[in-house]
């Protein structure tokens, strides 16, 4: 059984299915034993989503449905402010 710690140092290779099929089961298994972290995992997944629909064009406006924290700290870490 892995621990909350560990299913935080997978996550990155679970959602880019590139766990092998055992480690992804005790993943999934974790998953739903844990609500925790199974609600972290759906927030994470949907913030890299809205943060590639943001990045599709930079210069065209941003999505109503990207959170306005998510949007600066995209321009935080870009180095920008407009």
């Amino acid at each position: 059984m892995i621990t909350c710690r560990e299913f935080v140092d997978f996550m990155m290779q679970y959602l880019d299915a590139e766990l092998p099929a055992d480690e992804r089961a005790e993943f999934e298994r974790h998953v739903s034993d844990c609500p925790p972290c199974g609600i972290y995992l759906e927030q994470y997944r949907d913030t890299v989503t809205l943060g590639k629909a943001v990045c599709r064009d930079p210069e065209g406006p941003v999505p109503e449905e990207v959170p306005e924290d998510l949007v600066s700290a995209i321009l935080a870490a870009r180095g920008g402010s407009d």
